[in-house]
């Protein structure tokens, strides 16, 4: 998508239902292939694909799901749906990416049910992870983790509590820390999911409360990002739309 001219281009067919995205310090894009249960990174300028991880303990990926980077260059990212019995694949769980590409379980099934969108603070010390299950009982939340210097979680609490409605999906993080989720539905969908969470972009700061909603007009919300000239563009991914709302 280009905004001055308005203009959706496709950049690369057969994104084996990328879904993660983001981009490293050196404009790198960074994916969760899912479908290829795979994390990648892609030379924009070459279009060279690395595959960067695609298993554990000899077990390939389930279906990569969301990352994030911190700023010693480890990436983290959810993977699910897995097997309940480890000793036959890998359970839904979160993974570190080191820069030397030793892969670490961060966080495992049966302690979370469902990990989705994840992303960290601006100081580097906080990690959260949405908790996304459509039919579980509770397991529709934010989680806080404390991030440490080597990269492990610890201290984990609940932030905000979405059941029984829809949780989130997708999130992203400004400058402050406020975390802006995509959740919510207005038509049930033949899960157990209620219409209790309201259906948008909901603002949380970091110590859970919400500051802010904008309400989205279609089904099915799934993420949102920061961009344009200043970096204060929300676009979201919203049913078969992209929206832009001005912060």
């Amino acid at each position: 998508w280009e905004p001055k001219s308005k203009t959706l281009s496709v950049y690369r067919e057969h994104s084996n239902a990328a879904n993660g995205l983001h981009f490293d310090s050196r404009g790198r894009l960074l994916a969760c292939e899912g479908d290829a249960g795979r994390v990648t990174r892609t030379n924009m300028k070459t279009g060279r694909i690395e595959v960067l991880a695609d298993s554990y303990n000899g077990f390939p990926f389930a279906a990569p799901n969301d990352l994030c980077l911190d700023d010693q260059g480890r990436i983290y990212f959810t993977s699910r749906p897995g097997v309940e019995d480890p000793t036959k694949g890998n359970v839904n769980a979160v993974y570190r990416i080191d820069p030397d590409g030793h892969v670490e379980r961060l966080l495992a099934w049966p302690d979370i049910h469902m990990p989705n969108g994840i992303v960290i603070s601006p100081d580097g010390k906080t990690l959260y992870l949405i908790e996304a299950h459509p039919d579980a009982d509770r397991h529709r939340d934010i989680r806080a983790y404390d991030l440490s210097q080597d990269g492990t979680l610890s201290n984990e609490r609940v932030l905000i509590d979405f059941y029984p409605g829809r949780s989130g999906d997708g999130m992203c993080i400004d400058s402050e820390g406020n975390l802006y989720v995509a959740a919510g539905l207005h038509k049930q969908r033949g899960t157990s999911e209620t219409l209790d969470t309201r259906p948008g972009i909901h603002v949380i700061s970091p110590q859970g409360k919400l500051l802010a909603f904008r309400e989205t007009p279609v089904d099915t919300i799934t993420n949102c990002t920061f961009g344009g000239e200043d970096g204060k563009t929300l676009y979201v991914t919203c049913g078969i739309k992209l929206l832009a709302i001005r912060t």
